[in-house]
């Protein structure tokens, strides 16, 4: 589900004087509830009760070798938004491949509902791949990383 969908939701609300809006989608279930206040939990990503959905299908890295997916651990999105490699389109990106990361480095942005939400990488090791294209829609679940572990 992209942001431009979530916006689409919460205008059909307002046109239609609802308080209350739950739709699911690709295994993601967003629940969108309008308080006396506004929007007092404005989205609520639910984990499906049946299996995740399917990553889109993943790109070849240009360029980079052959990946044993064995060996890597996946970061992937944490939430539906707009993924960014660098704080800002001026900065250098957050990390490139061949970097060695360390266990809470930020290692990019997504944008969800104009929030800026800084994701950090649960493990130590190598990028060996970057799944993603800066300023690329990302889904729940989706892979960004490809990382090798390390001692």
């Amino acid at each position: 589900m992209y942001i431009k969908e979530i916006k689409d939701m919460i205008n059909l609300m307002n046109e239609n004087n609802l308080t209350e809006l739950e739709i699911e989608k690709e295994g993601v279930r967003i629940r969108l509830k309008k308080g006396s206040a506004g929007y007092e939990r404005a989205v609520e990503f639910v984990q499906p009760q049946a299996a995740p959905p399917a990553a889109p299908q993943e790109k070849a890295a240009v360029g980079a070798e052959k990946v044993d997916k064995r060996n890597v651990f996946e970061i992937k999105a944490p939430m539906v938004g707009t993924f960014y490699r660098a704080a800002s389109p001026e900065a250098p990106p957050y990390v490139n491949i061949g970097d060695m990361i360390d266990v809470g480095q930020v290692v990019c942005i997504i944008e969800a509902m104009k929030l800026m939400n800084e994701i950090k990488s649960e493990v130590k090791g190598k990028v060996v791949d970057i799944q993603v294209d800066n300023a690329e829609p990302v889904e729940f679940g989706q892979v960004l990383f490809l990382i090798e572990p390390s001692s």
